[in-house]
C-alpha cells in the first residue's frame, strides 16, 4: 500500500473516531426527544384531537398526532426544524416575522456589549496590577457585583437609562456589558502578573517604562488567560442581551421573539428562538476561538 492511500486510511479513521461519538450522542438526544414529545403530549392529543381515551385510535395514530400538534407541549425536533426553516427563507430579512431579523439585532446589543465589557475589564485589570491600593478599594466590589441577579438588574438599568433618553441598542448592550467585564477582568489580573520577576528584571535593565513593559510583556504573557475569559464573556453577553430584551418590551431581538411566542402559546417558536440562541451562542463562540488561533499563532511567530 502507497503511503498516500496509507495516509489516506488513516485520516477517514480519525475522522470517523471523532464523528462517531458526536453521531450518538446525537442520536440517544434525538430519540430521547421523540419519546418525550410522545409522553408529554399524548393527553392533550387524545383528548382534543382523538376524541378521547374511549375513541377507536391506534397507537399509530397517537404517535403521528403528537408529533405534528400545532401547540404542543414539547415540540418534536421536525417541528423546530420546519419553523426555523419558515421563519428564515420564507421572510424578508428585515420582516419582524424572520428569525434572522431577531438574531442579528441580538448579535448586535451582544457584540457592543462584549466589546465594552472587554475594554472595563482590561482597563481595570491594568489598574489593579499597577495600583495593589485599587485593587483593595475595586476588586471586592467587582466580585460583590457579581452577586446581583441580572433579572433583577437589567429593568433598574433599562428604566434609569430610558429616562436619560438612551432606548435602543445601547441600555441592553449595558446589561450585556455587565455580564461579560468579570471574567475578563479577573482572568486579565492573572494574566498581566504571569511574567517572571527576571523578565520583568530584564526590561528594567533597558530602562523600559510601565507602558512599555505592560506592551512588550505583560499584554503578551496574559493572552492565553484572555481568551478563555473571552469566550465566556461573549456567552454570558449573549444570556445578557436576552435578557435585557424581556421586560421591555422589545420589538425586536431573540428575547422579544420567547416573549411574544410565550404571549401566544406558541411553543414551536419558542423552542425555534431558543435553539437560535444556542446557535448564536456557538457561532460567537467559535469566531472567539478562531481570534484566539490566529492571535496566538501570530505570537508564537513573532517569539
Amino acid at each position: 500500500m502507497s503511503s498516500t492511500s496509507s495516509s489516506s486510511v488513516f485520516n477517514i479513521r480519525a475522522v470517523w473516531h471523532h464523528v462517531l461519538p458526536v453521531g450518538v450522542v446525537l442520536a440517544v438526544l434525538l430519540g430521547g426527544w421523540y419519546l418525550g414529545a410522545v409522553a408529554l403530549n399524548a393527553p392533550g392529543a387524545i383528548e382534543r384531537v382523538l376524541g378521547g381515551p374511549t375513541a377507536p385510535w391506534r397507537w399509530q395514530d397517537l404517535i403521528s398526532t403528537t408529533w405534528s400538534m400545532q401547540r404542543p407541549v414539547l415540540p418534536a425536533p421536525h417541528q423546530i426544524a420546519a419553523d426555523m426553516w419558515h421563519s428564515i427563507w420564507d421572510w424578508p430579512a428585515d420582516s419582524p416575522r424572520s428569525l434572522l431579523m431577531h438574531t442579528a439585532t441580538t448579535a448586535e446589543a451582544t457584540l457592543l456589549g462584549f466589546g465594552m465589557g472587554t475594554l472595563l475589564g482590561l482597563l481595570l485589570a491594568i489598574g489593579i496590577v499597577h495600583a495593589p491600593t485599587l485593587e483593595k478599594a475595586v476588586m471586592p466590589w467587582i466580585v460583590a457585583s457579581q452577586t446581583v441577579p441580572v433579572l433583577a438588574i437589567a429593568p433598574i438599568v433599562l428604566v434609569v437609562l430610558g429616562s436619560l433618553g438612551l432606548t435602543g441598542t445601547l441600555p441592553k448592550a449595558v446589561i450585556s456589558m455587565y455580564l461579560c467585564f468579570f471574567p475578563v477582568t479577573v482572568a486579565m489580573v492573572q494574566g498581566l502578573r504571569a511574567p517572571q520577576s527576571i523578565e520583568k528584571e530584564l526590561l528594567y535593565t533597558y530602562a523600559a517604562n510601565r507602558m512599555q513593559t505592560l506592551w512588550m510583556l505583560r499584554f503578551p504573557a496574559s493572552l492565553p488567560f484572555l481568551f478563555p475569559a473571552l469566550r465566556v464573556a461573549i456567552s454570558a453577553g449573549l444570556v445578557g442581551a436576552i435578557v435585557a430584551e424581556l421586560p421591555t418590551g422589545a420589538q425586536a431581538g431573540l428575547g422579544a421573539r420567547l416573549l411574544t411566542s410565550s404571549y401566544y402559546g406558541n411553543t414551536v417558536q419558542i423552542w425555534s428562538a431558543l435553539l437560535m440562541s444556542a446557535v448564536l451562542g456557538v457561532a460567537l463562540t467559535a469566531a472567539v476561538s478562531t481570534l484566539e488561533r490566529l492571535a496566538l499563532r501570530q505570537r508564537q511567530s513573532i517569539r
